[in-house]
């Protein structure tokens, strides 16, 4: 079992959504500090005052995880103050749903370097005093969309199973250090947040309620599970794409599901 109690814990995107509400979870085990990184100004400033008034040190920090030298100079600052970080959450990303074809190349860009490379640097920046302490733990907020793919999410679908791979691959070689560190992955399907807005969700697959969900990670870290998959439909992709042709997998998920119709009305977070 982990904790968080007296513990450094790091979320990034962590000032709306799932990551506001993962903070405010932490904070009832009595962290030694809390702290937020996030792109978002106004959202950064409304966290700032949901989570004013705790016994734990919370501080939030302006931090584009697309630009890896702003993470590497961050979290230089970060471990000068607290010396190290117990707990990661790579939670900050992004969807740009719609046709392959009509996504440009800032687009592709941007999702990978959020979604994938963005969490690979962060770790990255904490790992050697993880190392050095002998204990800590990375979870990496992942998708279902890693497990299968998915029309009109195509690049974030591979952003996802970048994450998953690169994620078990880093679990696996922790363990044979035995660095005493712990990585957990995590698979959800569509999240009923802002970012996933206008999906219809699967047969059998409802949406996710952000709240429940965020209480479901926070236990699955103190459990120090491997994976978290949720709704219970997910638990099952993998053995399904095991077990059953491409095309017959295509005719389950696509037709009796309808999970390749899934985007079809997605309209995503409003920019207005």
């Amino acid at each position: 079992m982990s904790s968080f109690k007296d513990k450094n814990v790091l979320i990034t995107g962590g000032a709306g959504g799932i990551g506001l509400l993962m903070a405010i979870q932490i904070l009832k085990d009595e962290p030694n500090a809390i702290i937020i990184w996030d792109n978002n100004p106004e959202n950064i400033e409304s966290a700032e005052h949901k989570l004013w008034g705790s016994s734990a040190e919370v501080a939030t920090n302006i931090v584009d995880i697309a630009d890896p030298d702003q993470i590497y100079e961050a979290a230089e600052r970060l471990l000068n103050q607290l010396n190290n970080i117990d707990i990661i959450i790579n939670n900050a990303g992004i969807i740009i749903g719609g046709l392959f074809s009509e996504r440009s190349t800032e687009e592709i860009q941007q999702t990978i370097n959020i979604n994938l490379l963005g969490a690979m640097h962060v770790s990255r920046a904490f790992l050697p005093s993880m190392q050095k302490q002998g204990s800590g733990h990375i979870v990496n907020i992942a998708s279902a969309a890693g497990l299968m793919g998915n029309p009109r999410m195509t690049v974030y679908a591979a952003s996802k199973w970048g994450l998953i791979g690169w994620s078990e691959s880093l679990r696996i070689e922790l363990e044979q250090q035995k660095s005493g560190i712990k990585v957990t992955t995590v698979e959800p399907s569509y999240i009923d947040t802002g970012m996933f807005a206008g999906v219809t969700p699967p047969f059998l697959t409802p949406l996710l309620d952000p709240e429940d969900f965020s209480e479901s990670v926070i236990e699955a870290i103190k459990k120090n599970k491997i994976h978290l998959r949720a709704p219970f439909m997910v638990k099952l992709l993998p053995f399904l794409r095991g077990i059953l042709p491409a095309r017959i997998f295509d005719y389950v998920a696509g037709k009796l599901f309808g999970v390749y119709h899934s985007m079809d009305t997605f309209k995503g977070r409003d920019q207005s």
